[in-house]
Formats: C-alpha cells, structure tokens, sequence
C-alpha cells in the first residue's frame, strides 16, 4: 500500500517538497533506509523533477536522506552510535545557548519556561497526552536555544532534533513511567536555574538532563537492534 501525501502548491514547490518530504521522515510516512524514487515521488507531488531533486539535496544536506552513487536515495537509517554522537553535540549547543540565554532573558520569557514547566507536569496515560507531553518538551528546549539570539546555533540546533526525532520514533518506551518522574524533576530543575538566572546550575542540571535522556533512548535503540537481530525459533 503506497503512503498519501500532499499534493504541493505551485506556487511555492521548492519549499512545498522539502517540507512534506522532511515531515514525513520525522513521522515515518517514509521508514528508516527505505529507497526513494525521485520520479515516483514527482509524480505524487504533482510537481516537476526539479523542485524534488532540490528538496532531496537539502534532505541531504540535513543529514537525513543519503545520495549513494549507483545505489540510489534512501532514508537515513540511525543507528545507536549516531544517536549517542547527536545528544554529545545537542547538549555542547544547548548548553552553549543556555549560557547566551540568560543574558537577554527577560520576565516575560521566564514565564513563558514556567508555563511549559507545568505543561509537562500535567498526567500522561493516553496516546494523545504523551504526544502533548512531548510537543510541550521539544518547546521547552527550543525555547532555551531560541532565546539565545545566535541564528547559527539555532539552524545547528534545528539539524540534530530532526535526528533525534527520529530516533524517538524507534524508542521502545520501556520504563516510561519511572521516566516520566525523573524528566518531571529534572524540567522543574532547569526552570528553577533559569528563574534564579544562575547559570552554573543551570548548565549543570541541564546537560546532566541531556545525558540521562540519551542513555535511554541509546539503550532502547540496541535493545531493539539485538531483538530484530535474533534469529526466529
């Protein structure tokens, strides 16, 4: 069964593909490591080669679509090691943008954290409030890189959490609950720093948060490699 996505407006095709294409690699409308077509994926589009091909090469240039000579294009596939080497670069980044945040945050930012903070406090037990949960928890940390004012570190930023997102898809949600309690606490922790505008507990908290936060995901990651690995009785 072939996947539906969206016909493009003409009028802006470059960007039309590029997005759809993107988006349905974070959502998995196109799987890890599957071939793309450039002509099938026109056709569906309803547009010419050209803005297809350019959204390929800026997929490419993402990180997340790989051009191999006389193979073809093909989803990204992440493995464990490139998630573990993405959170390494996210929490330089972030902690980076953390320290550049706290000299221009104002009042009205910090309100803006503490209303995410009790986002993320509210219950998760449905599909629909872990999908919220997580929507609130890619705001919080967006928020810390977007208020450090550095358009750079920003797109650089942008780049990885599309990796990560991915890899997200991929988690096995073991454990979610106990989880759940140490993000909560460690969330409330970041906050707290933001709020007493210290930025040495603020580092702290937060690049101690990325870590843990990779360890799980990294660990589900491999958990899941060894289980397709083994070999069916």
């Amino acid at each position: 069964m072939v996947a539906e996505i969206p016909r493009v407006n003409l009028a802006r095709a470059s960007d039309s593909v590029f997005q759809i294409l993107r988006e349905g690699i974070l959502t998995q409308t196109f799987q890890s490591g599957e071939r793309l077509n450039v002509h099938d994926l026109a056709a569906r589009l309803g547009v010419s080669l050209t803005p297809v091909k350019d959204a390929i090469n800026r997929l490419a240039a993402e990180g997340l679509i790989e051009i191999k000579p006389r193979s073809g294009t093909f989803v990204t596939a992440i493995s464990p090691n490139d998630v573990a080497e993405t959170f390494e670069i996210r929490a330089a980044l972030e902690c980076l943008a953390a320290e550049r945040m706290l000299e221009r945050v104002t009042p009205e930012d910090i309100e803006r954290f503490r209303k995410l903070a009790e986002d993320l406090e509210k219950p998760v037990t449905t599909e629909k409030q872990r999908t919220f949960h997580e929507a609130k928890n890619i705001e919080f940390h967006a928020l810390i890189v977007e208020l450090s004012g550095n358009r750079k570190l920003i797109e650089m930023y942008r780049n990885l959490n599309a990796h990560i997102q991915i890899a997200r898809i991929h988690d096995s949600r073991r454990e979610w609950t106990e989880r759940m309690e140490q993000e909560r606490k460690e969330h409330r922790e970041i906050f707290h720093a933001i709020e007493a505008r210290n930025r040495k507990r603020l580092v702290e908290t937060l690049s101690g948060h990325i870590d843990r936060a990779a360890q799980a995901l990294v660990g589900d990651l491999k958990r899941s490699e060894e289980q397709i690995s083994q070999p069916v009785v």
